[in-house]
């Protein structure tokens, strides 16, 4: 897949979160909860009017590009936020931390601001000048899909059910939207047509009639698949208080942030093993049996998602903001380390090969007529 050029357009739009962010920042009025959130709103509708009038046509061609173009604005935002809290720059967003949402100064709302910025900015980049060039972006978009959807997932109930809890303000409410616009532009990307197969009905029926052990790298994705299945079940039992030696050592010796009170962590330990964990068994299932034609969308949702996932993750359990009780033991970090890389790194193995030799994932070509019918014909 060739890869789309950058929106130079969308790019100069988003940097205008920089002076936007730092004038407001200045701005007295906006030390009060509810005008945070509604100075945030007025800009966001602004936004999208500016985006409008400037980009009628590529949004009559998509309307996501308006949505990757407002997002990118985001992006560049919460990278000034990340950026801030950890004290590489000063005096940009101070109002909407302190007054907006303050959760977004904890470690993993740090780190998610840091993923958001960066790899959903590129993304966002990218998939805007793939529709004003016309071309696809659905691979991309399933990435970007499963990505969002986990930091939403994890982020919002986090914020509710942990110790910022007691800390939400009106701008709260403006994820609203942020949620919305997402689930419309998922559906919007997986009923886009897929790329033509670039395999021969031929190469399909070889493919097709190996069995597992003559693909040594399926069978070890399989392998993989079920070794990450129950690391991914005992991290859930592990921040459901299971009773096991095994749990309370893991969790005190080895992740111990898993018992940090801002519930993140715990939040994203029982959507994986809810969410992940059942993909992980059906993914095994098509690697094993052919045809499964739904499996490379799918572990591309799934390596976004368990990408972003393990970005915040790691990061939180390492970082300053981090309480030192909750932090991962320095005895213990490199087994940590390893064993959470791997974990992220397993998905998107997994889709890359489902993009690069797809054959095996095809549905099988319709039997031809029987010999006799050829002859008669």
């Amino acid at each position: 897949m060739d890869a789309p050029p950058l929106a130079g357009k969308v790019a100069a739009l988003s940097l205008g979160a920089l002076p936007v962010s730092y004038a407001l920042s200045r701005v007295s009025a906006l030390s009060h909860p509810l005008a945070v959130a509604l100075m945030s709103g007025l800009i966001l509708a602004v936004l999208f009017v500016v985006v409008y009038s400037l980009s009628h046509s590529e949004i009559s061609h998509d309307p996501l590009y308006a949505v990757f173009a407002v997002f990118a604005f985001t992006s560049a935002v919460d990278l000034m936020i990340a950026l801030q809290e950890d004290g590489y720059v000063t005096g940009f967003v101070d109002f909407y931390t302190k007054e907006g949402e303050p959760y977004l100064r904890t470690a993993h709302g740090v780190f998610t601001c840091y993923w958001d910025g960066t790899v959903h900015y590129l993304l966002y980049l990218a998939m805007a000048g793939a529709i004003r060039s016309r071309k696809r972006y659905r691979n991309l978009g399933l990435y970007w899909l499963g990505s969002f959807v986990m930091s939403v997932l994890v982020f919002l109930p986090g914020n509710i059910l942990g110790k910022y809890s007691s800390e939400v303000r009106p701008s709260f409410f403006l994820t609203v939207p942020y949620v919305l616009a997402p689930c419309w532009a998922g559906m919007r990307v997986f009923t886009q047509s897929r790329a033509p197969p670039c395999c021969t009905p031929d190469a399909v029926q070889q493919e097709q009639r190996k069995g597992l052990l003559q693909r040594p790298a399926d069978l070890a994705l399989v392998a993989y698949l079920i070794l990450a299945g129950f690391f991914t079940l005992f991290r859930g039992l592990v921040v459901l208080d299971c009773p096991m030696d095994a749990c309370f050592a893991y969790i005190y010796q080895y992740e111990p942030y898993l018992r940090d009170p801002v519930a993140y962590p715990k939040v994203q330990m029982l959507v994986c093993m809810f969410y992940v964990l059942p993909f992980y068994g059906l993914a095994a299932y098509a690697l094993t049996f052919p045809g499964c034609s739904w499996l490379p969308d799918w572990a591309l949702v799934f390596a976004g998602a368990l990408g972003q996932a393990q970005f915040s993750h790691m990061g939180a359990s390492t970082h300053l903001r981090t309480p030192f009780t909750y932090r991962v033991p320095e005895d213990t970090w490199t087994c940590f380390f390893l064993s959470n890389l791997l974990y992220a790194l397993g998905p998107h193995l997994l889709a890359f090969r489902c993009l690069r030799w797809p054959a095996f994932f095809l549905r099988p070509p319709p039997a031809g007529p029987p010999e006799h019918l050829k002859k008669q014909q």
